[in-house]
Protein backbone atom coordinates (compact mmCIF):
# COMPACT_ATOMS: atom_id res chain seq x y z
CA UNK A 1 0.00 0.00 0.00
CA UNK A 2 1.61 3.42 -1.02
CA UNK A 3 1.71 5.97 1.43
CA UNK A 4 -0.05 9.64 0.66
CA UNK A 5 0.88 12.32 2.08
CA UNK A 6 -2.15 12.44 4.23
CA UNK A 7 -1.60 8.62 5.38
CA UNK A 8 1.81 9.97 6.19
CA UNK A 9 0.63 12.60 8.78
CA UNK A 10 -1.66 10.87 10.61
CA UNK A 11 0.57 8.03 10.82
CA UNK A 12 3.07 10.52 12.03
CA UNK A 13 0.75 11.93 13.87
CA UNK A 14 0.75 8.85 15.77
CA UNK A 15 4.13 9.12 17.49
CA UNK A 16 6.12 6.75 15.22
CA UNK A 17 9.66 7.60 15.18
CA UNK A 18 11.97 6.27 11.95
CA UNK A 19 15.86 5.66 13.26
CA UNK A 20 17.08 6.76 10.44
CA UNK A 21 20.91 5.05 9.91
CA UNK A 22 20.52 2.59 12.59
CA UNK A 23 19.94 -1.37 12.38
CA UNK A 24 15.92 -0.26 13.07
CA UNK A 25 15.59 1.90 10.30
CA UNK A 26 17.53 -0.64 7.83
CA UNK A 27 14.77 -3.38 8.98
CA UNK A 28 12.16 -0.05 7.84
CA UNK A 29 13.07 0.08 4.73
CA UNK A 30 13.05 -3.24 3.77
CA UNK A 31 10.41 -4.60 1.12
CA UNK A 32 8.33 -7.92 0.73
CA UNK A 33 10.68 -10.45 -1.10
CA UNK A 34 8.37 -13.18 -2.54
CA UNK A 35 4.95 -11.44 -2.73
CA UNK A 36 4.98 -9.81 -6.17
CA UNK A 37 7.03 -12.93 -7.71
CA UNK A 38 3.95 -14.14 -9.52
CA UNK A 39 3.81 -10.87 -11.88
CA UNK A 40 7.24 -11.43 -12.86
CA UNK A 41 7.29 -15.02 -13.57
CA UNK A 42 3.26 -14.97 -15.22
CA UNK A 43 3.65 -16.31 -18.75
CA UNK A 44 7.19 -18.09 -17.94
CA UNK A 45 5.44 -22.03 -17.62
CA UNK A 46 5.10 -24.73 -19.81
CA UNK A 47 1.94 -25.90 -20.03
CA UNK A 48 -0.63 -23.69 -21.35
CA UNK A 49 -2.68 -24.06 -18.88
CA UNK A 50 -0.63 -22.75 -16.47
CA UNK A 51 0.85 -20.44 -18.83
CA UNK A 52 -2.65 -18.58 -18.54
CA UNK A 53 -3.30 -19.35 -15.11
CA UNK A 54 -0.32 -17.69 -14.42
CA UNK A 55 -2.14 -14.29 -16.18
CA UNK A 56 -5.14 -14.89 -14.41
CA UNK A 57 -4.13 -14.71 -10.77
CA UNK A 58 -3.06 -11.00 -11.28
CA UNK A 59 -7.22 -10.53 -11.57
CA UNK A 60 -9.01 -8.02 -9.50
CA UNK A 61 -11.17 -9.61 -6.33
CA UNK A 62 -12.21 -8.20 -3.94
CA UNK A 63 -9.95 -7.70 -0.47
CA UNK A 64 -7.49 -9.21 -3.06
CA UNK A 65 -8.91 -12.71 -0.82
CA UNK A 66 -7.86 -14.70 -4.80
CA UNK A 67 -10.85 -16.96 -4.14
CA UNK A 68 -9.66 -19.42 -6.94
CA UNK A 69 -8.46 -22.95 -7.22
CA UNK A 70 -7.65 -24.83 -10.33
CA UNK A 71 -7.96 -28.73 -10.77
CA UNK A 72 -5.69 -30.01 -13.88
CA UNK A 73 -6.16 -33.76 -12.91
CA UNK A 74 -8.01 -33.53 -17.22
CA UNK A 75 -5.46 -33.05 -19.54
CA UNK A 76 -6.36 -30.06 -21.70
CA UNK A 77 -8.43 -28.95 -19.29
CA UNK A 78 -9.14 -26.65 -16.23
CA UNK A 79 -11.61 -27.07 -13.48
CA UNK A 80 -12.25 -24.00 -11.65
CA UNK A 81 -13.21 -23.91 -8.38
CA UNK A 82 -13.86 -21.24 -5.96
CA UNK A 83 -11.85 -21.71 -2.23
CA UNK A 84 -14.06 -21.54 0.38
CA UNK A 85 -11.87 -20.31 2.63
CA UNK A 86 -11.81 -17.03 0.99
CA UNK A 87 -15.05 -15.88 1.43
CA UNK A 88 -16.44 -12.88 2.79
CA UNK A 89 -19.59 -13.77 4.56
CA UNK A 90 -20.21 -10.55 6.43
CA UNK A 91 -19.62 -7.97 3.37
CA UNK A 92 -20.66 -10.42 0.91
CA UNK A 93 -22.84 -12.70 2.27
CA UNK A 94 -24.05 -14.40 -0.65
CA UNK A 95 -20.82 -14.64 -2.67
CA UNK A 96 -22.13 -12.42 -5.20
CA UNK A 97 -18.51 -10.29 -5.48
CA UNK A 98 -16.56 -12.92 -5.14
CA UNK A 99 -17.99 -14.67 -8.02
CA UNK A 100 -17.50 -11.25 -9.93
CA UNK A 101 -13.80 -11.40 -9.18
CA UNK A 102 -13.48 -14.88 -10.78
CA UNK A 103 -15.37 -13.73 -13.86
CA UNK A 104 -12.50 -11.33 -14.08
CA UNK A 105 -10.44 -14.36 -13.39
CA UNK A 106 -11.85 -16.26 -16.25
CA UNK A 107 -11.93 -13.31 -18.54
CA UNK A 108 -7.88 -12.82 -18.20
CA UNK A 109 -7.67 -16.69 -18.44
CA UNK A 110 -9.35 -16.42 -21.98
CA UNK A 111 -7.12 -13.62 -23.09
CA UNK A 112 -3.80 -14.97 -21.67
CA UNK A 113 -4.77 -18.54 -23.78
CA UNK A 114 -6.00 -16.10 -27.33
CA UNK A 115 -2.21 -14.58 -26.82
CA UNK A 116 -0.92 -17.84 -26.48
CA UNK A 117 -2.80 -18.93 -29.19
CA UNK A 118 -5.14 -21.14 -27.65
CA UNK A 119 -8.99 -21.31 -27.75
CA UNK A 120 -10.18 -21.51 -23.85
CA UNK A 121 -13.98 -22.84 -24.18
CA UNK A 122 -15.45 -22.36 -20.90
CA UNK A 123 -18.82 -23.99 -19.51
CA UNK A 124 -19.87 -22.16 -16.62
CA UNK A 125 -21.41 -24.10 -13.72
CA UNK A 126 -21.27 -27.20 -15.22
CA UNK A 127 -22.96 -29.05 -12.18
CA UNK A 128 -25.58 -26.43 -11.51
CA UNK A 129 -24.96 -23.24 -8.94
CA UNK A 130 -26.41 -21.87 -5.87
CA UNK A 131 -28.26 -18.46 -5.54
CA UNK A 132 -27.44 -18.55 -1.81
CA UNK A 133 -23.16 -19.28 -1.80
CA UNK A 134 -20.97 -21.14 -3.83
CA UNK A 135 -20.30 -24.70 -2.69
CA UNK A 136 -17.65 -27.77 -3.37
CA UNK A 137 -19.65 -27.42 -7.56
CA UNK A 138 -17.06 -26.07 -9.93
CA UNK A 139 -17.30 -22.82 -11.13
CA UNK A 140 -16.38 -23.60 -14.71
CA UNK A 141 -14.40 -26.01 -17.00
CA UNK A 142 -12.14 -24.82 -19.50
CA UNK A 143 -11.28 -26.87 -22.30
CA UNK A 144 -8.32 -25.44 -24.37
CA UNK A 145 -7.61 -26.16 -27.48
CA UNK A 146 -4.95 -24.70 -29.99
CA UNK A 147 -6.33 -22.49 -32.26
CA UNK A 148 -3.34 -19.86 -34.26
CA UNK A 149 -6.56 -17.82 -35.85
CA UNK A 150 -8.16 -16.91 -32.46
CA UNK A 151 -8.17 -13.52 -32.55
CA UNK A 152 -5.76 -11.87 -29.54
CA UNK A 153 -7.35 -9.16 -27.56
CA UNK A 154 -5.84 -5.73 -27.29
CA UNK A 155 -6.54 -5.22 -23.65
CA UNK A 156 -4.22 -7.60 -22.83
CA UNK A 157 -0.73 -5.73 -23.33
CA UNK A 158 -1.96 -3.36 -19.98
CA UNK A 159 -2.50 -6.32 -17.80
CA UNK A 160 0.82 -5.74 -16.16
CA UNK A 161 -0.03 -2.28 -15.44
CA UNK A 162 -3.66 -2.52 -13.95
CA UNK A 163 -4.35 -1.03 -10.84
CA UNK A 164 -6.94 -1.25 -8.29
CA UNK A 165 -6.05 2.75 -7.18
CA UNK A 166 -6.89 3.66 -3.41
CA UNK A 167 -4.95 6.52 -2.91
CA UNK A 168 -6.75 10.10 -3.20
CA UNK A 169 -6.87 11.36 -7.30
CA UNK A 170 -6.14 15.34 -8.53
CA UNK A 171 -9.06 17.16 -7.97
CA UNK A 172 -7.69 19.65 -10.26
CA UNK A 173 -7.86 17.65 -12.99
CA UNK A 174 -10.94 16.83 -14.51
CA UNK A 175 -12.00 13.74 -16.76
CA UNK A 176 -13.17 14.41 -20.46
CA UNK A 177 -16.78 12.67 -20.99
CA UNK A 178 -15.09 11.36 -23.76
CA UNK A 179 -13.34 9.11 -21.97
CA UNK A 180 -17.02 7.25 -20.86
CA UNK A 181 -17.08 6.30 -24.46
CA UNK A 182 -13.90 4.65 -24.49
CA UNK A 183 -14.33 2.90 -21.66
CA UNK A 184 -18.02 1.72 -22.07
CA UNK A 185 -16.95 0.38 -25.61
CA UNK A 186 -14.58 -2.61 -24.14
CA UNK A 187 -17.73 -4.97 -23.24
CA UNK A 188 -18.05 -7.81 -24.16
CA UNK A 189 -20.20 -9.81 -21.96
CA UNK A 190 -24.02 -7.92 -21.89
CA UNK A 191 -23.77 -5.88 -19.27
CA UNK A 192 -24.82 -2.09 -19.13
CA UNK A 193 -22.49 0.45 -18.71
CA UNK A 194 -23.19 3.72 -17.13
CA UNK A 195 -20.99 6.31 -16.02
CA UNK A 196 -20.74 10.35 -15.00
CA UNK A 197 -17.84 13.32 -14.90
CA UNK A 198 -20.41 16.12 -14.37
CA UNK A 199 -19.82 17.54 -10.80
CA UNK A 200 -23.45 17.30 -9.59
CA UNK A 201 -23.65 14.21 -10.30
CA UNK A 202 -20.12 13.15 -9.07
CA UNK A 203 -20.55 15.20 -5.63
CA UNK A 204 -23.96 13.18 -5.10
CA UNK A 205 -22.27 9.81 -5.80
CA UNK A 206 -19.04 10.99 -3.75
CA UNK A 207 -21.63 11.33 -0.66
CA UNK A 208 -23.74 8.23 -0.93
CA UNK A 209 -20.23 6.10 -1.57
CA UNK A 210 -18.74 7.88 1.62
CA UNK A 211 -22.10 7.18 3.84
CA UNK A 212 -21.58 3.50 2.45
CA UNK A 213 -18.33 3.14 3.42
CA UNK A 214 -18.70 4.70 6.77
CA UNK A 215 -20.98 2.28 8.03
CA UNK A 216 -19.14 -0.31 6.36
CA UNK A 217 -16.22 0.57 9.08
CA UNK A 218 -18.66 1.31 12.06
CA UNK A 219 -21.00 -1.92 11.46
CA UNK A 220 -18.34 -4.04 14.17
CA UNK A 221 -18.59 -7.09 12.13
CA UNK A 222 -18.15 -6.10 8.74
CA UNK A 223 -15.12 -4.08 10.06
CA UNK A 224 -13.55 -6.77 11.92
CA UNK A 225 -14.04 -8.78 8.45
CA UNK A 226 -11.24 -6.35 7.22
CA UNK A 227 -8.90 -5.66 9.64
CA UNK A 228 -8.82 -9.66 9.91
CA UNK A 229 -7.44 -9.30 6.59
CA UNK A 230 -4.93 -6.69 7.23
CA UNK A 231 -1.14 -7.67 6.33
CA UNK A 232 1.26 -5.37 8.27
CA UNK A 233 4.89 -5.16 7.43
CA UNK A 234 6.69 -7.03 4.98
CA UNK A 235 6.55 -10.07 6.83
CA UNK A 236 3.47 -10.81 6.92
CA UNK A 237 2.59 -9.81 3.43
CA UNK A 238 5.12 -12.59 2.52
CA UNK A 239 3.51 -15.23 4.43
CA UNK A 240 0.32 -14.26 3.85
CA UNK A 241 0.38 -12.53 0.09
CA UNK A 242 -3.29 -11.79 0.19
CA UNK A 243 -6.11 -9.51 1.89
CA UNK A 244 -4.80 -5.66 2.65
CA UNK A 245 -1.19 -5.20 2.87
CA UNK A 246 0.74 -2.39 4.54
CA UNK A 247 4.02 -1.82 3.68
CA UNK A 248 7.03 0.32 3.19
CA UNK A 249 9.46 1.97 5.61
CA UNK A 250 6.57 3.97 7.86
CA UNK A 251 4.16 1.23 8.22
CA UNK A 252 7.70 -1.24 9.24
CA UNK A 253 8.35 0.95 11.98
CA UNK A 254 4.77 1.05 13.30
CA UNK A 255 4.66 -2.45 13.20
CA UNK A 256 8.27 -2.49 15.06
CA UNK A 257 6.82 0.05 17.71
CA UNK A 258 3.44 -1.44 18.01
CA UNK A 259 2.07 1.66 16.95
CA UNK A 260 0.11 -0.15 13.98
CA UNK A 261 -1.58 -3.44 14.92
CA UNK A 262 -5.12 -4.94 14.28
CA UNK A 263 -6.00 -4.38 18.00
CA UNK A 264 -5.56 -1.16 17.45
CA UNK A 265 -7.27 -0.53 14.32
CA UNK A 266 -10.09 -2.78 16.17
CA UNK A 267 -10.42 -0.59 18.87
CA UNK A 268 -13.32 2.46 18.05
CA UNK A 269 -11.71 4.89 20.63
CA UNK A 270 -8.05 4.32 19.28
CA UNK A 271 -6.33 7.29 17.72
CA UNK A 272 -5.06 4.45 15.12
CA UNK A 273 -9.26 4.32 14.46
CA UNK A 274 -10.73 7.57 14.55
CA UNK A 275 -7.35 9.04 12.34
CA UNK A 276 -7.62 5.77 9.71
CA UNK A 277 -11.17 6.49 9.43
CA UNK A 278 -10.81 9.98 8.23
CA UNK A 279 -7.90 8.87 5.84
CA UNK A 280 -10.29 6.07 4.65
CA UNK A 281 -13.98 8.20 3.88
CA UNK A 282 -11.19 10.98 2.42
CA UNK A 283 -10.72 8.74 -0.29
CA UNK A 284 -14.69 8.68 -1.97
CA UNK A 285 -14.41 12.99 -1.58
CA UNK A 286 -11.47 12.89 -4.78
CA UNK A 287 -13.58 10.92 -6.86
CA UNK A 288 -13.49 12.80 -10.64
CA UNK A 289 -16.11 10.33 -12.07
CA UNK A 290 -18.07 7.13 -11.19
CA UNK A 291 -18.61 4.63 -13.63
CA UNK A 292 -20.91 1.40 -12.89
CA UNK A 293 -22.25 -1.61 -14.27
CA UNK A 294 -25.81 -2.71 -14.61
CA UNK A 295 -27.41 -6.52 -15.51
CA UNK A 296 -30.66 -7.17 -16.14
CA UNK A 297 -31.00 -10.11 -13.93
CA UNK A 298 -28.52 -11.31 -10.51
CA UNK A 299 -27.49 -14.80 -11.70
CA UNK A 300 -24.43 -16.65 -11.62
CA UNK A 301 -23.69 -16.65 -14.57
CA UNK A 302 -24.51 -13.02 -15.22
CA UNK A 303 -22.24 -12.16 -12.21
CA UNK A 304 -19.50 -13.78 -14.12
CA UNK A 305 -20.28 -12.15 -17.03
CA UNK A 306 -19.89 -8.89 -14.92
CA UNK A 307 -16.96 -10.00 -13.81
CA UNK A 308 -14.94 -10.59 -17.79
CA UNK A 309 -16.67 -6.68 -18.02
CA UNK A 310 -15.17 -5.07 -15.13
CA UNK A 311 -11.85 -6.63 -15.81
CA UNK A 312 -12.13 -4.84 -19.29
CA UNK A 313 -13.46 -1.93 -17.84
CA UNK A 314 -10.72 -1.54 -15.04
CA UNK A 315 -7.95 -2.14 -18.28
CA UNK A 316 -9.55 0.46 -20.35
CA UNK A 317 -9.29 2.92 -17.62
CA UNK A 318 -5.44 1.89 -17.24
CA UNK A 319 -4.79 2.81 -20.90
CA UNK A 320 -6.07 6.42 -20.32
CA UNK A 321 -4.24 6.90 -17.67
CA UNK A 322 -6.87 6.81 -14.98
CA UNK A 323 -7.11 5.68 -11.47
CA UNK A 324 -9.65 3.36 -11.19
CA UNK A 325 -10.89 2.51 -7.67
CA UNK A 326 -13.96 0.08 -7.03
CA UNK A 327 -16.41 1.20 -4.10
CA UNK A 328 -18.43 -2.02 -3.46
CA UNK A 329 -19.93 -0.66 0.01
CA UNK A 330 -23.26 0.27 -1.19
CA UNK A 331 -23.73 -3.05 -3.16
CA UNK A 332 -23.19 -5.27 -0.44
CA UNK A 333 -26.23 -7.33 0.95
CA UNK A 334 -26.03 -6.55 4.59
CA UNK A 335 -28.55 -5.47 6.44
CA UNK A 336 -26.87 -2.03 7.89
CA UNK A 337 -26.63 -1.29 4.51
CA UNK A 338 -30.21 -1.42 3.10
CA UNK A 339 -30.36 2.44 3.20
CA UNK A 340 -27.20 3.27 0.46
CA UNK A 341 -28.10 -0.25 -1.44
CA UNK A 342 -31.42 0.73 -2.23
CA UNK A 343 -30.45 4.72 -3.16
CA UNK A 344 -27.75 3.33 -5.31
CA UNK A 345 -29.39 0.95 -6.82
CA UNK A 346 -33.00 3.09 -7.39
CA UNK A 347 -30.02 6.34 -8.81
CA UNK A 348 -28.13 3.82 -10.69
CA UNK A 349 -30.58 1.35 -12.46
CA UNK A 350 -33.98 3.40 -12.17
CA UNK A 351 -35.34 1.02 -14.94
CA UNK A 352 -34.70 -2.35 -13.16
CA UNK A 353 -31.52 -4.68 -12.88
CA UNK A 354 -28.75 -4.92 -10.55
CA UNK A 355 -26.02 -2.88 -9.81
CA UNK A 356 -23.29 -4.70 -9.78
CA UNK A 357 -19.85 -2.97 -9.83
CA UNK A 358 -19.37 0.89 -9.10
CA UNK A 359 -15.78 2.64 -8.95
CA UNK A 360 -14.62 6.34 -8.41
CA UNK A 361 -12.06 7.38 -11.12
CA UNK A 362 -9.79 10.17 -11.60
CA UNK A 363 -5.92 10.73 -12.08
CA UNK A 364 -4.23 9.80 -9.01
CA UNK A 365 -0.30 8.62 -8.17
CA UNK A 366 1.37 5.36 -9.82
CA UNK A 367 0.90 2.96 -7.27
CA UNK A 368 2.62 -0.59 -6.88
CA UNK A 369 1.54 -4.33 -8.07
CA UNK A 370 -0.84 -6.22 -5.15
CA UNK A 371 0.50 -9.16 -3.48
CA UNK A 372 -0.04 -12.45 -4.53
CA UNK A 373 0.23 -16.24 -3.88
CA UNK A 374 2.01 -18.47 -6.11
CA UNK A 375 0.32 -20.32 -8.79
CA UNK A 376 1.37 -23.25 -7.05
CA UNK A 377 -0.43 -22.91 -4.20
CA UNK A 378 -3.64 -22.50 -6.20
CA UNK A 379 -3.67 -26.05 -7.90
CA UNK A 380 -5.77 -28.52 -6.04
CA UNK A 381 -3.66 -31.36 -7.35
CA UNK A 382 -0.05 -31.02 -6.84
Amino acid sequence: MNLTRRKMIFLVGGGAVLAAGSAFGYAATRTPQTAYLPWERAGTYNDPRMRALSWALLAPNPHNRQPWLADLSEDGVIALHADRNRMLPYTDPFNRQITIGLGCFLELLRMAAAEDGYRAATELFPRGSSATGLDQRPVARITFTADPAVERDPLFALVPARRSNKEPFDVNRPVAPAVLSELGAVLRKGARFGGTVEPSEVGELRALTREALRIEVETPHTYQESVDLFRIGRHEVDANPDGIDFTGPLFESLRMTRQFTREAASDPTSFAYKSGLDVILASTDTAMGHVWLVTDDNSRETQIATGADWLRVNIAATANGLGFHPLSQALQEFSEMAGPFRQVQERLAPDGGTVQMLARIGYGPEIGKSPRWPLESRIMNV
